[in-house]
């Protein structure tokens, strides 16, 4: 490598002269060959996944090395204005290189550091940087602790060490020949006010670029993700997505007239059993009826991190996983074409807590002004249930304490519970034993007060660096993701017979649903695949046995929940009864920018340029898609359109939040948790219900 690289870099000193801003064309170079580096190492990682003929290599390298000289101009601004800015006696002086060197190796360094980090990014999730990684950087204590519990750290800073360490020392010599060049420069030529007219011309490319440079150039020239993110340069992506974590919809994406999409939205989301409480286009309030008496069974909603339908043996895997969740899904109500939101864990909160399609940006558990809205937590205390949130880490990650504090729910988190209670915990909490655990004790006291109840658990085992108590699964710990699926379903298996021994259990519904997929990886922008998701109802006695086979979302968990309870509520939600006749099969994908709305076999999806695309569905497996382009539908994309712009204005405008009821206390995420307080009810008409 450092024979491939010094002739390279020798070839500065017969380049014409630009003084000390020769370091500047010594810091382009070295960039180009430094990202070149990833993309080659990122492109044989990925090489099953991408096409092999010349030119779309080719074409990999050229839009990426596009990208990696726009993100090359922007690093240059810092080295642009040091260069202009020291005076010439101090920077051709021995003291100057006590600064240049030491920032030269901490620059090696910090890039290596940052090629590492994005491999294994690229590891976890088959992506450049995006705004996962722009969460982690929030999240630092938790971020940090995964890393050093799932990586040997002390080696691989080490290794990144003495990688900068060669890397300097193949720069040291091209410095020494600036740093000479510059002492035998005319001094008039070393004058500040020549210094600016150069300097200014070298600021002027990030402002360039800036203008020019599309972000969207990569997904343009390539059909399939895995080539588009390889072309991406990964400093950028993340960058580009800090500034992108806010997404207006209306500035964005395409639009139909508000009245337009209001009232189409309010036709589809009526049903048989439900009437709208006025005729304003704006509210999507409405009745929804029962002609049964309702039922007071005590909810329990398990929300398992990063399960995706491939690993349980009710969709054909064969490693004995899951046993316990296999039993359940026999036993109970498996839904086996539901499909996430998203691939965060905010946006599967998001989808069962407030049943709404995903908006553009960030998860709504993370935005302002996200408190008292239409969720499953006020439902719920309206009609005299305990409501409670459980997590085995700290509440205050992702906002949720804020989230499900304002929203109806008391908390149960890590804080929460005893050194007794606490079995085994890692970085991101106590292990799914111990929280269930705790669960159970909670629910022992709602019972013992003859308060029927709802506790809504989340789960955080299955997760690296995948830890958990010794003994309890024949897989060792930190062998990866195999070991916690196992361990999780074993913790659930172990709730579920603790729970049979309890006065409650025989009036109690159990839902197991997953928040997302282990991975979001795909050829294609929004991989259908990687958005499949299993929910169980589980009750004995009370839900029917069955498979499920409609297709569905997330959002339609409370809906059919409140169907199989005979409820009439009053609903915002933009989910339906999965189990109701007149249920159309539809399910809402996305990522931060891409939104799709799957129906029928077609995939309609928005992007962030205000594009629509469409696409048929050919093929779908647990582990790939293929997704053929078609014509446009145009009543499927009014459906998709209407959906997601019509969420977008409601929550915008606060026209999704909880109308009923006294208001809970809003808690800041820096604050404790809220105390409890009444919810007065609200008078609901009766309409008829379709019988299940």
């Amino acid at each position: 490598m450092v024979k491939i690289i010094q002739p390279l870099l020798s070839g500065f000193s017969r380049l014409p002269s630009l003084g000390r801003f020769q370091l500047l064309r010594l810091f382009f170079l070295s960039y180009t060959l430094y990202a070149f580096g990833i993309r080659l190492v990122l492109l044989i990682r990925s090489w099953p996944e991408i096409g092999h003929s010349p030119l779309t290599v080719g074409t990999i390298f050229l839009v990426g090395l596009f990208y990696d000289l726009a993100n090359a101009a922007y690093f240059a601004i810092p080295l642009v204005l040091y260069l202009l800015l020291i005076p010439q006696r101090f920077f051709v002086s021995r003291w100057h290189r006590l600064i240049l060197y030491p920032l030269v190796f901490a620059i090696c360094y910090g890039l290596l550091f940052s090629a590492l980090a994005e491999w294994l990014f690229w590891d976890e999730f088959g992506v450049r940087f995006n705004f996962i990684a722009v969460d982690y950087l929030i999240y630092t204590n938790e971020v940090i602790g995964n890393i050093r519990e799932s990586y040997p750290v002390p080696l691989l800073m080490s290794i990144v060490g003495i990688g900068a360490a060669l890397i300097f020392l193949v720069l040291r010599p091209r410095l020494e020949v600036v740093m000479a060049s510059v002492r035998q420069q005319d001094r008039s030529a070393a004058k500040l006010s020549v210094r600016l007219g150069t300097g200014a011309t070298f600021l002027l490319l990030p402002v360039l670029v800036f203008l020019a440079v599309d972000g969207s150039f990569a997904s343009k020239t390539f059909q399939n993700r895995y080539e588009t993110e390889l072309a991406e340069n990964g400093i950028y992506q993340l960058f580009s997505a800090f500034r992108n974590n806010s997404l207006d919809y209306a500035t964005f994406y395409k639009n139909m007239e508000e009245k337009e999409a209001l009232g189409e939205l309010r036709t589809l989301l009526k049903t048989k059993n439900s009437r709208y409480v006025d005729d304003n286009p704006t509210d999507i309030e409405r009745v929804i009826g029962s002609a049964s008496p309702e039922k007071r069974h005590n909810v329990v909603l398990i929300m398992v991190e990063s399960l995706s339908a491939e690993y349980l043996g009710a969709f054909g895997n064969t490693a004995g996983l899951t046993p316990n969740l296999d039993a359940l899904a026999k036993d109970g109500l498996l839904f086996n074409r539901l499909y996430a939101t998203g691939t965060r864990t905010v946006r599967g909160m998001e989808a069962v807590t407030l049943s709404v399609p995903p908006t553009p940006g960030r998860s709504i558990v993370k935005r302002t002004n996200n408190d008292n809205l239409f969720s499953l937590g006020f439902v719920f205390r309206e009609k005299g249930y305990d409501t409670r949130f459980f997590y085995g880490g700290f509440g205050y990650f992702d906002n949720m304490n804020a989230f499900f504090g304002g929203n109806g729910f008391d908390i149960t988190d890590r804080s929460d519970l005893s050194a007794e209670e606490i079995s085994f915990a890692n970085i991101w909490g106590v292990c799914d034993e111990d929280i269930l655990g705790r669960a159970l004790r909670e629910f022992d006291q709602s019972a013992s007060r003859k308060k029927p109840f709802f506790g809504y658990v989340m789960t955080t085992s299955n997760h690296r660096p995948f830890t958990y108590p010794e003994g309890k699964i024949d897989i060792p710990v930190k062998t990866g993701r195999a070991g916690g699926v196992k361990y999780t379903d074993y913790a659930i298996g172990k709730f579920i017979e603790e729970a049979r021994r309890h006065s409650w259990f025989d009036n109690t519904i159990f839902i197991v649903v997953a928040d997302h997929c282990a991975g979001s990886a795909g050829r294609q922008e929004l991989p259908v695949h990687s958005y499949h998701i299993p929910m169980i109802f589980y009750g004995p006695g009370i839900v029917p046995r069955g498979v499920n086979t409609t297709l569905a979302s997330q959002i339609d968990l409370g809906p059919t929940l409140f169907g199989l309870l005979k409820w009439q509520y009053h609903s915002k939600f933009f989910g339906k009864d999965i189990l109701a006749s007149d249920f159309t099969p539809r399910a809402f994908i996305g990522n931060y920018q891409r939104l799709g709305y799957l129906e029928d076999g077609y995939l309609a999806i928005l992007n962030e340029r205000k594009g629509l695309a469409q696409y048929q569905v050919v093929r779908e497996t647990m582990h790939d898609a293929v997704l053929v382009p078609v014509a446009e539908n145009a009543e499927l994309s009014r459906k998709a359109i209407c959906s997601y712009q019509g969420a977008s204005l409601l929550y915008q405008r606060g026209l999704g939040r909880w109308s009923g009821g006294e208001k809970l206390p809003v808690m800041s995420q820096a604050a404790g948790k809220p105390t409890r307080s009444g919810i007065g009810k609200n008078a609901i008409t009766v309409d008829s219900r379709s019988s299940l």
